[in-house]
């Protein structure tokens, strides 16, 4: 419980863009919310692309030959964390919180953005928990959510990427997040189609709950 706090956001949906597209708007969003403007939280899919963390090791890029040959491209970024790979299907989810308004404790943070995926997946009767230890979410020890962020003057960017119809095939390419782990995703484990905008609805609905907000959508 977050208390009172109740603060206005902003909700946009960038539906499938490009990597570094949304890279932009999350720097624009950042100084935007460091000048005092509105917190916000972009959805987006991503086409396929591997991102390389703050701490990511060359090894756990499996075959930069084959990721190649697939035409997706590797990108280092200012997050936290090691390797790991973004395509279609997968709900990446930006929030550009001012985390004074919150509390000013990372750990708290991620934690926070753990809850929110365990709470949407407990929506479609998927049951996750923690790893100690481990950064995400795990449902029967194979991972579902990954999070990575970056902090820059107290403001949170970067953020939570939760697999919902992805091609699980696709992260044979990398040790994702730098661990030998098997992937999973919500259709796996659903056994049948989930639909994407469902699915951002409730994430919404969590986040605003998990953070003590109140969200406007932006079109």
């Amino acid at each position: 419980m977050l208390g009172a706090l109740v603060n206005n956001y902003h909700v946009q949906d960038l539906s499938l863009i490009d990597y570094a597209a949304t890279y932009r708007i999350q720097k624009e969003c950042v100084e935007r919310v460091i000048a005092g403007g509105a917190q916000t939280l972009l959805l987006c899919e991503h086409l396929p692309v591997i991102t390389l963390g703050r701490l990511a090791k060359e090894a756990n890029v499996l075959s930069r030959e084959a990721i190649a040959s697939k035409g997706i491209r590797i990108i280092s970024v200012d997050r936290g964390g090691d390797v790991t790979l973004h395509s279609p299907g997968q709900l990446v989810v930006y929030p550009i919180l001012r985390l004074e308004n919150f509390k000013k404790d990372l750990r708290w943070y991620l934690h926070q953005l753990e809850q929110v995926a365990i709470d949407l997946l407990m929506t479609f009767g998927i049951v996750a928990d923690r790893i100690p230890g481990k950064t995400g979410v795990w449902v029967d020890g194979e991972k579902i959510a990954s999070i990575g962020i970056g902090v820059k003057k107290w403001v949170a960017f970067h953020g939570l990427a939760i697999n919902v119809c992805t091609d699980l095939e696709v992260f044979d390419l990398i040790k994702p997040c730098g661990l030998d782990i098997r992937m999973t995703s919500m259709t796996r484990l659903k056994g049948e189609p989930v639909d994407m905008g469902g699915v951002k609805e409730r994430l919404v609905e969590c986040f605003s709950r998990g953070f003590g907000l109140k969200s406007e959508i932006r079109v």
